[in-house]
């Protein structure tokens, strides 16, 4: 994992930035708010310990919350995810386990798994960031669309981004 360090460090920033400077400014109707940010936490690898997961999504989440002004939403939001992480790897893991030093992206498992894996945990992320965000049931199906239509714009630029990144894995 020490050697992927440079990576994951390029990366936090990298999605940092596009995040707060890009997408963070991009909001369709007030529906639709993409979070690119936690492809980050989706790319880390299999052997992460649980404890430096959730200490990486409270990091990533609350360095988002800082530039947006949400105090801890997104943090929780991500350590959220990162503890349902585990959980899906392991509902959606191979016969054979996963390969060692293998990562979690479309390069190694193929576009299906990574569909799945990817799906489930946005969408967690989103229902809780959302329901936290509004904090009442009384919108419930208004939040419920804006859940929906977020988790849509947000993986389809994580395949996006991943397509990039199996792109250039291919061309070397």
């Amino acid at each position: 994992m020490i050697s992927y360090a440079p990576r994951y460090i390029f990366n936090f920033v990298f999605f940092t930035l596009i995040q707060v400077l890009v997408l963070n400014n991009i909001q369709l109707s007030g529906f639709v708010n993409p979070y690119l940010y936690i492809l980050f936490v989706l790319t880390l690898p299999f052997e992460t310990p649980g404890w430096l997961l959730l200490l990486l999504g409270f990091s990533s989440g609350m360095v988002i919350d800082i530039f947006s002004n949400t105090p801890g939403m997104h943090a929780s939001a991500t350590v959220f995810m990162c503890f349902l992480r585990p959980y899906v790897l392991r509902l959606f893991a191979p016969r054979d386990e996963y390969q060692p030093g293998t990562i979690p992206t479309m390069g190694y498992y193929g576009f299906a798994w990574f569909l799945r894996y990817a799906v489930i945990l946005v969408v967690a992320h989103h229902l809780f960031l959302f329901f936290i965000e509004v904090f009442s049931l009384t919108h419930f199906f208004s939040t419920f669309v804006r859940v929906l239509s977020s988790s849509a714009l947000t993986l389809i630029l994580i395949l996006i981004a991943q397509l990039f990144s199996q792109g250039k894995k291919q061309g070397r």
